[in-house]
């Protein structure tokens, strides 16, 4: 199929784009990366009658990290996350969940941005977004605000945005601590995962768990974070029993849609198994393994 027809506009700097979403409102569309608006006008699921390009705004791709936080532009694009050697040093489970996004060619077009706007509650992005207590940076013609990342994503493809405004910029706190681990299980390479898990956390002197933050994806309308199994993790050994207690109350807290496709006991159990690899890939991956 085809788009159906709509007029299209490249604006040159952010003001022009603003100025132009707030002159066309809801019939208004912004284009960034175009891997998730595209098949939706191609299929007329999406049917504005303006098309705003957002891609010569090239100071929305950029990437700054300071001592207490990483803010990364909105038209950055999944391949650069997943590569800039500054955000792998920074924040690597962010950039080790952006290198599993879909396939090379859409990892070079997709943004940071058009995937917290896009609101997949499968995508990966929104997920470390939320694990990671991400606030997003929000312009409009009437100036800017934060929102964290938690409240910014309301429901399947529903955010807190408004007719007239852009995502700009994410802004990171830096991690907790050194034990991350970011998995995830999908029927083909490239997919969205059926269930996905995130984790970050810190050890203390003693090598009990401090500090931890777990996030899952594709389990409800939203990417959740834990707070109750995180707070249940607090000073405990990272040993075998504890990871696999904290894998199954994940399972129990839980409450995945049941469908004929994917039932919810299926997507229980592979969230308790997704956890209890998390938290081994984690301390894998810190002892050198």
């Amino acid at each position: 199929m085809k788009p159906a027809q709509f007029t299209y506009h490249r604006p040159a700097s952010l003001a022009e784009a603003l100025a132009l979403l707030r002159t066309h409102g809801s019939s208004a569309k912004s284009l960034a990366g175009g891997q998730s608006l595209g098949p939706m006008l191609n299929m007329r699921l999406a049917r504005p009658d303006h098309l705003v390009d957002l891609n010569d705004l090239i100071e929305l791709d950029s990437v700054r990290v300071s001592d207490d936080m990483v803010e990364i532009g909105a038209l950055t694009r999944h391949h650069r996350v997943a590569n800039a050697p500054e955000l792998r040093r920074s924040l690597p489970l962010l950039s080790a969940a952006a290198a599993s996004i879909g396939h090379y060619v859409i990892r070079q077009r997709g943004t940071i941005g058009g995937s917290l706007a896009h609101a997949d509650p499968a995508a990966q992005l929104p997920l470390i977004a939320v694990t990671l207590g991400a606030s997003l940076v929000i312009a409009g013609l009437q100036g800017t605000r934060n929102v964290a990342a938690a409240d910014f994503l309301q429901s399947i493809m529903t955010v807190d945005l408004r007719d007239g405004e852009l995502i700009t910029a994410l802004r990171f706190p830096l991690p907790v601590g050194g034990f991350w681990a970011f998995e995830h299980f999908s029927r083909r390479h490239g997919d969205f995962a059926i269930v996905s898990v995130a984790l970050n956390f810190a050890q203390d002197a003693d090598g009990k768990i401090d500090a931890l933050r777990l996030g899952l994806g594709g389990v409800d309308t939203v990417p959740l974070r834990l707070p109750e199994i995180e707070a249940r993790a607090q000073g405990r050994p990272a040993d075998e029993d504890t990871i696999r207690e904290l894998a199954a109350a994940t399972a129990s807290a839980i409450a995945p849609e049941d469908s004929a496709q994917v039932p919810a006991s299926y997507r229980r159990r592979l969230a308790e198994t997704l956890v209890i690899r998390a938290f081994q890939s984690a301390l894998n991956r810190e002892e050198g393994a």
